[in-house]
Parts: C-alpha cells; structure tokens; sequence
C-alpha cells in the first residue's frame, strides 16, 4: 500500500533565488552577460579552476557549440560512449560528423579507455568524454591515447560538477567541458548550461557563436564602433534572470553538496548487504576519485528482476526509474552514427539492469528511511 509519494528529483532552493530575481527584475536589462552573469561565472569558474566559461541556455547547446568550434565536417568521426545522453553524440552528428560508440566499463559505467584507441581512424577528430554518476573516467590514459593521436578531448560534465580525479577537479581536463544546470543536476536553474574552456584558443570564437555569430560582445565592451555577422552561430546565451538563479545555487552548493553527500552514503551503507543477498551491485567509486553524489543507481541482476523492484517502489510511493538505453542501438544512432570494434556488450547489458533511486538535497529523515525500508523489503519471486 502506498504511504508516502517520493518524486525522482525535487528542486532545491538554496534561499536566495527568489532575492535575487527581484534584484534582477529591478535592476534590469534581463537579456545576458548582465551583472548576475558575471557573477555565476566567476563562481563556476572559481569550483572548476577554469581560466574561463560561458553560461549557456543548456548542457546541450554548451555540447553543440564545441562541436561547432571544433570544425567539424561530413565524414568526420567523434569517439562516444554509447551509454549516455543522447545529446553527447547529437552535437556532432548535427555537423555532419559520424558518432563511433564505445562501450562502457562494468566498474563505473564510464567509456573503457582500453577500447578507444581501436576505434580511432584517419578520420577522428576528437575524443568525448562522459563521466557517469560523476565518477571520473580514467583520464591519465584517455589523455595520453589523445595526445599521441593529436586529438582534443570534450568532456561532458553534466554529472561531475563538484567531483575530482586524482585530485584535480572534473571539467578541468578536456580542451573543452561542458556543464549542465537542468533541474535534476546538484546545481540548478530550471534550464541551463556552461562551456569551459581549458584551451583558450577557442575562446574568441565561441563568443562570436554564443551571440549568433556576431561580435556583438566586443562591442559592449567598446573594442569596436559596430557589430557585424562574422560567423556560423545561434542564440545560446542565457537571461540574466537564470543566471541570477544559478548564482544562488553556485553560492550554496557546499551546503547542498553536504546533503546529497548523505542521501548517498545512506543508500550505500544501509544497502549494502540487501544488494549482496539479492545480487545487485553498488556503484564503484575508485580511490583516487571523488563523486559528487550526482544520482545513486543499482544493478540488478537482470531485467525482470529491475521491473520487479521499480513495481514494489512505485506501489509504496517512491519514484524510482532506470536510464540511458544504448545510443548505438536506438533508430538515430543506427542511422548517424557507427559502432567500434567488438560492439558495445556491457552497454546493452547494464541498461537493461540499472535502477536510479531519488537523490536530491533535502531528501531526508522519514522519506530516506521509507526509500531505504521499501528497497530492503524486495524479494524477487523465486521461479
């Protein structure tokens, strides 16, 4: 019987976003780059040790603008995971370049480095990154398979915001990193994004992209008497309104940090020992990684054994759900894109396995005891 309702995600306010829309309201102009977007900025790039970023109107768009400033072309080919959003590998094929999906690791579900290298050809043009639950990928040996082929890497952070590798913050290492602020993500202002830079050489042009192809940025700043059309872009700047929003989140993610850092290693714990009587596994975090308690999954032993526990939460009132299904196998990846050597088996096997369960600050005392007595009181039907 149902008790409690527990949705998947609930927005967290950290307190100040509602002060600080009304500053923007009453200081005004509400289009970007105002006063609020500098401030987030400079916040983001503070967390990130980033010599520079550029707010965008989503994660998405960050992705689609690298794919513009990376050159791409019909026939040119990205090395993707295939276990990921399918914006990663839509920013590419959206160029006219071919996604080539790699399968994932068993441990922490990130693109296996010991499978990249096979899947690079003459054609390759950069090396994308995904880190998944905001574990790093094995970024020592991505790195040096891309510089022995000259190739950049994007890193895809839309999970990893807050996390480290090796000590040195995620979002830091590839030529260009994105981030996303979607409400689902640790930090959060409905809809948004960010491209980081750690190669400045794509900086100037990704300002004239970010403002439909226009200098118009310089021109504000008096570098210039007019703006003109000067490249290929679109509208992906944000209003100063999310970015007044985003500045409130960026300002207490320590805090929010500190609560969803309990939510997980709640479920860790007090999970620990269902998971190895029903034989399902807890993520893997590596010891010279840091997570940042972006999404807590298990695998399941199988599929039936997933639809059986999503079922049992749901008929109790929680809102548990699965993730990504294999992008090399889904009707655009078929048709844009290809698959590397030796396929991607683990991809198709633990997206019929994996179950996220609800993690969000303030998720606390009676609902994460509930989540947790709920998970711990499945036991699959013997056959």
């Amino acid at each position: 019987m149902t008790r409690v309702a527990i949705p998947f995600n609930r927005p967290n306010l950290a307190g100040s976003e509602t002060r600080y829309l009304a500053e923007a309201i009453a200081a005004g102009p509400l289009a970007g780059d105002g006063p609020f977007t500098k401030r987030a900025t400079a916040l983001l790039m503070k967390l990130l040790d980033a010599p520079a970023a550029l707010l965008t109107t989503s994660c998405t768009h960050a992705l689609d603008m690298a794919a513009l400033l990376l050159d791409l072309r019909p026939g040119d080919e990205v090395v993707v995971p295939s276990f990921t959003f399918c914006s990663t590998a839509n920013a590419f094929a959206l160029r006219g370049a071919v996604p080539v999906f790699v399968d994932c690791r068993p441990d922490t579900l990130n693109l296996d480095e010991r499978l990249v290298e096979a899947a690079i050809t003459d054609r390759t043009k950069a090396i994308v990154v995904v880190h998944y639950a905001g574990v790093g990928c094995e970024m020592a040996a991505i790195q040096a398979i891309a510089d022995r082929h000259g190739l950049p890497i994007v890193e895809d952070n839309a999970h990893g915001l807050g996390a480290t590798y090796r000590g040195r913050p995620l979002g830091s290492f590839g030529a260009l990193a994105t981030q996303s602020f979607h409400e689902t993500k640790n930090v959060q202002c409905g809809e948004g994004g960010a491209l980081v830079f750690n190669d400045l050489q794509y900086l100037d042009r990704a300002e004239i992209i970010r403002e439909k192809g226009t200098n118009r940025g310089q021109f504000f700043r008096g570098l210039i008497d007019k703006y003109r059309w000067m490249d290929i872009g679109s509208s992906y700047l944000p209003s100063d309104l999310l970015a007044a929003f985003l500045t409130a989140q960026l300002e207490h993610f320590a805090d929010s940090q500190r609560q969803r850092l309990h939510v997980w290693d709640t479920y860790h714990r007090e999970l620990a020992d269902w998971a190895v009587q029903q034989g399902a596994l807890q993520p893997t975090v590596p010891s010279d990684r840091q997570h940042p308690a972006h999404l807590y999954y298990l695998l399941l032993p199988d599929l039936d054994t997933r639809h059986g526990l999503l079922k049992h939460l749901a008929a109790r009132g929680v809102h548990a759900t699965f993730h990504y299904q294999p992008l090399h196998l889904a009707p655009a990846g078929l048709h844009f894109g290809r698959t590397g050597p030796g396929g991607c088996p683990v991809t198709e096997d633990v997206a019929d396995r994996l179950i996220r369960l609800p993690l969000f600050a303030g998720l606390h005392g009676h609902e994460l005891d509930w989540i947790v007595e709920s998970v711990r009181s499945y036991e699959p039907r013997l056959p």
